[in-house]
């Protein structure tokens, strides 16, 4: 990191008296806790809302009976998004197209985070739908090639495939003709997207699915790291590090790389479906795929994250998480190694709407930081805005802790208005 750069993070927190010597020990310290770096971008009023967003969201009860409403009014085409759009959806989306999307992406550049236009429209499987989602996911791909502030795009497979194809593979039951066929029209659009991408030279990265047919994915998605991966990463596979296989998987896929010779690229979550994974694994009698318990899931978490800081000669790691352990442990990685904090082959990423103090505090330490930016019609968007309440109802402390950090800033910003 150029010394000019450490005057501006600096600068950016009101340091007094500049000295290269200060800028080296400041950055040093990674404080999550920060909540006049983490709020900067939003005003008086929209703590205000996050605070009481938040309060809502810690009652559980609350959740599921929005829930149950929502998906009512989804089921008997009623309404909601005069209700949704100003509310939940403002907090954690950016907007129902990428031009509306594009204002937050602005804001958010101004504290050097940058922002991955993420089309989340799910459920639709008409031929019509996947050719919509498939054409819109380009356009963010060609989009991102235009906005230096987005580096990455990003797609979910089972948006390009009819579920019922995606289970026979994983089932390993055969297909008819017409699965057969689509399956090829799948191999077709992800390679489209993942040309495209390296067209634009924007790194594009796969998100996981269930594990019974994560293979075929992953199989889909070696063959175009081979052929679009041979200078650097531009195809990301994504891991989901709460299954029991997912490091001996990333160990095995980086000899592939060494051997193919080309480059492998890493997205790290913990997980998403593991009600889904063991409740499958118990019916069908297998043995459950899933992490006997979190300690486990942040260990191997971690261990990934070691494992590809110790093979950078072939691995580019995105790090998508809002554990603060894991981010701070990939900061000490980074710093121990003598790495440049802002070295293109490493990210830090969270979700809009949350974690603000993590990305924010990141950003302001120098390290490569940006924003997941959900965006599509709100009607549509329905089903992943009902996944982020569960969400931070149900991951221990996400809620309180959120609320927690409002209300320090709120108090911090009181406080200095009568100083």
């Amino acid at each position: 990191m150029g010394k000019n750069h450490k005057k501006v993070l600096c600068q950016n927190v009101k340091v007094k008296n500049y000295s290269p010597k200060f800028a080296t020990n400041y950055l040093s310290m990674i404080q999550f806790d920060n909540t006049e770096i983490a709020f900067r971008n939003r005003s008086d009023r929209e703590l205000l809302f996050a605070y009481w967003l938040f309060k809502i969201m810690g009652n559980s009860s609350v959740v599921q009976t929005g829930k149950f409403f929502t998906n009512l009014a989804i089921r008997l085409h009623i309404p909601i998004a005069w209700i949704v759009k100003p509310t939940i959806y403002r907090h954690f989306c950016g907007g129902e197209t990428i031009e509306e999307s594009i204002p937050v992406i602005r804001k958010i550049e101004k504290s050097g985070v940058k922002g991955i236009l993420d089309y989340s429209v799910e459920g639709k499987e008409s031929p019509e739908d996947i050719q919509a989602a498939l054409d819109e996911t380009l356009r963010t791909v060609v989009n991102a090639g235009q906005d230096p502030n987005i580096h990455f795009s990003v797609f979910k497979p089972s948006a390009f495939i009819p579920h019922r194809v995606l289970d026979k593979i994983g089932n390993g039951e055969s297909l008819t003709d017409e699965e057969e066929q689509e399956k090829q029209r799948f191999k077709d659009r992800v390679h489209t997207l993942f040309k495209t991408a390296y067209d634009h030279d924007i790194p594009i990265m796969i998100d996981a699915e269930e594990s019974w047919y994560q293979s075929f994915v992953d199989d889909v998605v070696r063959e175009n790291m081979v052929l679009f991966n041979k200078k650097k990463a531009i195809v990301y596979n994504t891991l989901q590090m709460y299954r029991r296989d997912r490091l001996d998987f990333l160990k095995q896929e980086y000899q592939k790389a060494k051997e193919g010779n080309y480059y492998l690229g890493i997205k790290f979550v913990r997980g998403a479906y593991m009600e889904r994974e063991r409740a499958r694994a118990e019916q069908m009698g297998y043995p459950d795929p899933i992490n006997p318990d979190k300690e486990a899931t942040d260990k191997m978490y971690d261990d990934g994250l070691r494992f590809t800081v110790d093979h950078l000669d072939r691995i580019a790691v995105f790090n998508g998480t809002h554990n603060e352990n894991s981010n701070r442990l990939l900061c000490t990685l980074i710093d121990e190694k003598g790495i440049a904090r802002d070295d293109p082959r490493i990210w830090f990423s969270q979700l809009f709407g949350m974690s603000d103090h993590v990305s924010y505090n990141l950003a302001a330490a120098g390290f490569n930081v940006t924003k997941y930016l959900p965006y599509g019609p709100v009607n549509h968007v329905l089903s992943y805005l009902i996944r982020r309440t569960e969400e931070n109802t149900a991951v221990a402390g996400q809620t309180t802790r959120e609320l927690k950090l409002v209300v320090q800033e709120r108090k911090r910003r009181k406080a200095a208005r009568h100083q």
